[in-house]
């Protein structure tokens, strides 16, 4: 019986295809724990490579996939997954995430669902900003930001941070709803140019919960 050796292969691609229709849903990743999740549960879970963690698949839209059929491919460093597949299987709300046709350079498929409100706009906003990196610079800020001089992309942060804290000090609330908005979308696009994912910087805040900000700047100092 072929089996995966992990010492070799700790990464593997997972290919997702409806059990129904044999459409291909996605790709994704799956480490040791993952595909231990996966066989114990049912249920399909994966290893993000952005988030640097482990995910079950829709645990925050809820658009879960039951496994009805797991396969591994002759070389042990592939898995097949055949899934009931619970609304829908992109983050952009669409069925399938391949949807982009090369030859044509067109979408080639509508969002069935908005999926803002069930992931949150800041991750919204994230992987806006990650299909903005090959837009036309002429049409698109953000592709301008992403594919012009990072300097420039980080000038940005400073100014709107220092915009921020004119509104502050001005104690104006709109303004300052406003400029923060600005920042946090700046900060997501220096976040999109490096690809680390806005979910890490929520793992860092969580794991700060309980430490005192002297203790957790210590920690760093000392390192």
């Amino acid at each position: 019986m072929i089996a995966i050796d992990w010492e070799k292969t700790p990464l593997i691609p997972a290919i997702v295809q409806d059990a129904s229709t044999k459409e291909v849903l996605m790709l994704a990743y799956m480490n040791k724990e993952a595909y231990e999740k996966s066989k114990d549960t049912g249920y399909a879970h994966y290893y993000s490579r952005s988030r640097k963690r482990l995910w079950k698949k829709g645990e925050s839209s809820g658009h879960t996939q039951e496994i009805v059929q797991m396969m591994l491919d002759c070389d042990g460093d592939t898995i097949l997954l055949l899934v009931n597949q619970k609304g829908v299987a992109c983050h952009t709300g669409r069925k399938s995430c391949f949807f982009t046709d090369i030859k044509k350079g067109e979408t080639v498929g509508d969002a069935e669902v908005d999926t803002t409100a069930l992931y949150g706009v800041i991750d919204t906003l994230y992987h806006t900003i990650l299909e903005r990196k090959n837009s036309d610079p002429k049409k698109s800020y953000t592709a301008k930001l992403l594919q012009g001089k990072e300097n420039s992309m980080l000038k940005k942060i400073v100014e709107e941070a220092g915009e921020l804290c004119f509104a502050v000090k001005d104690d104006n609330e709109e303004e300052i709803i406003y400029e923060c908005a600005d920042l946090t979308y700046h900060v997501l696009v220096a976040l999109g140019k490096k690809e680390i994912s806005p979910d890490r910087i929520k793992q860092e805040l969580a794991r700060r919960f309980g430490i005192s900000g002297i203790e957790e700047k210590n920690s760093r100092n000392d390192g």
